[in-house]
C-alpha cells in the first residue's frame, strides 16, 4: 500500500480509525503498520546480552555521571552517560529503586555531551535536569555523533553505515541501539524495570517515540520538536538518500513516483495506549509544515479517546521555534512525573 503525496496534500491525511470499529479492529491495523515499518526499516536483530564497561567516574553536584561503553548488535558498541543521582535526591519508590529514561540527542556533533554535561545549553541539558528530579538516566551517543563519529568523515555521515549494512537503516540501527540501552537500564538494581520513558529533541524527539511504538518496555515518551510527517513537507527528501545522513534509503525510490508507503502519524500511532507527549512549534524551520503536524496530532488523539487513553495523550503548540523552552520543559517534566513516579496515574 502507498499514498500518492499529491493527492495526500491536495486531501488530508488517512484517517487512523478509517476501517476501525472497536480495539480489535485497531490491533489488527496496528498489526498491519508494525509489519510495514519492520520490513521498511530493515527489520530489528535479535539483541546481544547486556555487557558495558565503565571508562570513568565524574561527581557532580547532586549526581554522579558514569562514562560508559555498552554492548549491541553485530559486535558495535555504543558509548553512553550514566547519570545516577546522590541518595539524598527525591525519586525513589518504597523499595528504593528509581525509574529510568533514555535521554535521546538531537542533531549536535558532540552528542550525550550536550544534553548529560555544562557542555549543552540550558534548553539542551535536560539528561542533567532529570537526574536533579530523580531518574537514573542513560544518554546514549547515536551512531554518527559523539563518540561514535566514524573515522574520517564528520558527524552524521552515515555512509560507512550503509556500505556495512546496504540492507537495513539508520532508524533500525538506532532502535536496537537504545533497546540495548533499555536492556540495561532495566538490569540494575536501583532501577524500576517498570518505570522507564523516554525523552528526546529533533532528531532525538522522532527516535524517542520509533522507540516507543516497537519496545513495550517504555511506560511514557516526550518528543520535542521532532515530528515531520509527509503530509505537508516542504522537504520530504531529507527522509531519503543524502549525502549526510540518510534515515530511510526506500524512501528516495517512492518519492521519485511522489508517492509515501506511510505516514508517520500511523508510525506515531503504534506508542498507544502509552503515554505520548508531542511539542511543536510554528517558528520551527526545521520542521516548518505545522499545520500538517497539528491534523497528525488530531488524528493521534482521537485515537487514544478510542482507546479510552484520552488522558495519556499531551500535544502542545507554540509560536516558538526549534527549542526545549523553560515552559515546555516544565510541561514534559511534569508529564514524565506523573506517568513515571505517580502511582495513581499509571
Amino acid at each position: 500500500m502507498s499514498y500518492n503525496l499529491y493527492e495526500l496534500n491536495q486531501k488530508d491525511l488517512p484517517k487512523l480509525l478509517d476501517g476501525v470499529e472497536d480495539a480489535k479492529d485497531w490491533l489488527t491495523k496496528r498489526s498491519r503498520i508494525k509489519q510495514q515499518w519492520l520490513e521498511f526499516i530493515g527489520g530489528i536483530p535479535e539483541r546481544v546480552p547486556v555487557s558495558y564497561k565503565v571508562l570513568s567516574e565524574t561527581k557532580e553536584c547532586d549526581h554522579t555521571r558514569i562514562h560508559i561503553r555498552y554492548d549491541t548488535v553485530y559486535g558495535d558498541t555504543v558509548t553512553a552517560y550514566l547519570l545516577i543521582p546522590d541518595d539524598s535526591v527525591n525519586g525513589k519508590d518504597q523499595d528504593g529503586r528509581r525509574p529510568g529514561i533514555l535521554a535521546l540527542h538531537g542533531t549536535q556533533e558532540l552528542g550525550k555531551e550536550h544534553y548529560a554535561t555544562l557542555n549543552g545549553g540550558e534548553n539542551r541539558r535536560y539528561g542533567m535536569q532529570l537526574v536533579s528530579r530523580g531518574y537514573i538516566v542513560l544518554v546514549p551517543d547515536a551512531l554518527t555523533a559523539g563518540e561514535r563519529i566514524y573515522k574520517g568523515f564528520a558527524s552524521f555521515h552515515s555512509k560507512p553505515f550503509y556500505e556495512q549494512h546496504p540492507d537495513w537503516t539508520t532508524v533500525g540501527k538506532n532502535i536496537v541501539d537504545h533497546m540495548q540501552g533499555v536492556d540495561l537500564l532495566c538490569s540494575l538494581d536501583r532501577v524500576n524495570a517498570e518505570r522507564i520513558g523516554v525523552i528526546g529533541l529533533s532528531f532525538g524527539g522522532y527516535n524517542s517515540y520509533f522507540l516507543a511504538g516497537l519496545d513495550e518496555r517504555i511506560r511514557a515518551s516526550v518528543n520535542i520538536c521532532g515530528f515531520s510527517p509527509f503530509y505537508g513537507d516542504p522537504r520530504p527528501t531529507h527522509w531519503g538518500v543524502r549525502n549526510w545522513y540518510t534515515h530511510l534509503p526506500k524512501i528516495t525510490a517512492y518519492l521519485s513516483r511522489y508517492e509515501v508507503p506511510f505516514d508517520f502519524h500511523e508510525i506515531a500511532a503504534l506508542t498507544a495506549p502509552v503515554p505520548s507527549f508531542h511539542y511543536f512549534a510554528q517558528g520551527d524551520k526545521i520542521f516548518p509544515h505545522w499545520q500538517a503536524i497539528g491534523a497528525c496530532m488530531v488524528e493521534l488523539h482521537e485515537l487514544y479517546r478510542f482507546l479510552e487513553s484520552e488522558d495519556r495523550f499531551q500535544a502542545v503548540m507554540t509560536t516558538g521555534g526549534h527549542d526545549f523552552p523553560t515552559e515546555i520543559r516544565g510541561m514534559a517534566f511534569a508529564f514524565l512525573d506523573r506517568w513515571l513516579t505517580d502511582n495513581t496515574a499509571r
